[in-house]
């Protein structure tokens, strides 16, 4: 009864926040509601108000008692959807699949797929020494395991 109710309210405070986007939401046995939200020009303090506002003014205490916590996915956190890679091309990524590890700039977001791009040293074709080659790799979304932001400080 209570997620069903939540989940009206969270679909409505979305609606009117289109740039938010859900990436979780758990209501526990003890009544612990546990948000996650993601946008597309990232999320502030604000925007975690504005949809606990949402949900939390239109519950009532006195029917049923919740604990409410609304977060964005944090910086470390995987992305899950293809709406967050898009936010995020341009930036490194770490993207793990069942049977390699890749790690480049995050070039392209369609559909279907990502495109990782990358500078890699390899041995010459011919001669002694290496040299630079740019490399590119397609990675179906299905196939990914995990993908990671690598932040750099």
């Amino acid at each position: 009864m209570l997620k069903e109710k939540v989940t009206k309210l969270l679909e409505r405070a979305l609606e009117a926040h289109p740039s938010l986007f859900l990436i979780d939401f758990t209501v526990g046995g003890d009544n612990t509601i546990k948000v996650v939200i993601d946008g597309d020009e990232g999320v502030n303090l604000k925007d975690c108000m504005n949809i606990s506002r949402a949900i939390e003014h239109n519950l009532d205490r006195e029917e049923e008692d919740f604990s409410l916590e609304v977060t964005s996915a944090g910086a470390t956190s995987p992305l899950q959807l293809p709406r967050q890679y898009k936010k995020n091309l341009g930036r490194k990524l770490k993207v793990k699949t069942s049977s390699e590890e890749f790690e480049g700039d995050l070039a392209q977001v369609t559909e279907a797929h990502i495109t990782l791009e990358w500078k890699a040293r390899e041995p010459k074709p011919v001669g002694k020494g290496k040299v630079t080659v740019q490399k590119q790799q397609d990675i179906v979304f299905s196939e990914i395991e995990e993908a990671k932001v690598v932040l750099k400080f």
